[in-house]
């Protein structure tokens, strides 16, 4: 499985990077606003900036929500770098948009997935990545992990090339069940990622083994 970060926070991507793990990055323009990256400019330069820390996919998001509007914008993003992936909402328009990409060799990752019908047009349509978002999903009281355990079914008996991109992540519980499912990418912010590192054992164990040295070396 591929570990994303999602994030705009050059200092979060970094560290996640020299953990070693890092597959590629995920943000949109909550993310961008939450980090102080705002104007069109400035966005599209962190997009870059993003590209030339990690060496992997990184999805920069169309604001636009026409067919026109949508391949326009997505055609910029992704000459902006080789690393760039054109993130297209799951609307009608977006369909399209994604078809359109595949058709002329623009990697996509279909965002804003909350339902295995979505997930399949986005697969039909030839969407590089399909983000389910199961934390808003669980938010509503629904099952988030459950739809991940639907979509690697039904992508397994068709044979899509899409790849899973688990989204909306709140912890590493999330991030575990994913992975025991099949998913082929997680996209997580850095507490979830670190989150992994925590067991309450390694702690003791660790501790127990270093004052047993000290003792010794006393």
């Amino acid at each position: 499985m591929k570990f994303f970060i999602d994030t705009a926070n050059l200092d979060e991507i970094k560290e996640a990077n020299a953990l070693g793990i890092l597959d590629g990055v995920t943000t949109n323009p909550s993310l961008m606003a939450k980090d102080g990256v705002t104007g069109q400019n400035n966005i599209l330069k962190r997009y870059v900036d993003i590209c030339e820390i990690v060496d992997g996919d990184v999805s920069a998001e169309v604001i636009s929500t026409d067919f026109a509007g949508i391949v326009k914008e997505g055609e910029h993003l992704a000459a902006l770098h080789e690393n760039i992936v054109v993130k297209v909402p799951m609307i009608k328009d977006g369909v399209k948009a994604l078809k359109h990409f595949s058709d002329n060799g623009i990697r996509t990752n279909c965002t804003l997935v909350f339902s295995a019908g979505q997930a399949i047009l986005a697969a039909k349509a030839g969407a590089t990545y399909v983000s389910p978002f199961i934390g808003r999903i669980d938010d509503i009281t629904w099952d988030g992990v459950g739809l991940i355990a639907q979509m690697v079914e039904i992508y397994a008996n068709y044979g899509y090339q899409t790849e899973i991109l688990a989204a909306s992540i709140r912890s590493p519980l999330h991030i575990v069940s994913c992975a025991e499912l099949g998913a082929d990418v997680v996209t997580a912010p850095l507490k979830a990622i670190l989150g992994l590192l925590n067991h309450p054992l390694t702690d003791i164990g660790l501790e127990k083994f270093l004052a047993d040295y000290r003792k010794g070396n006393s």
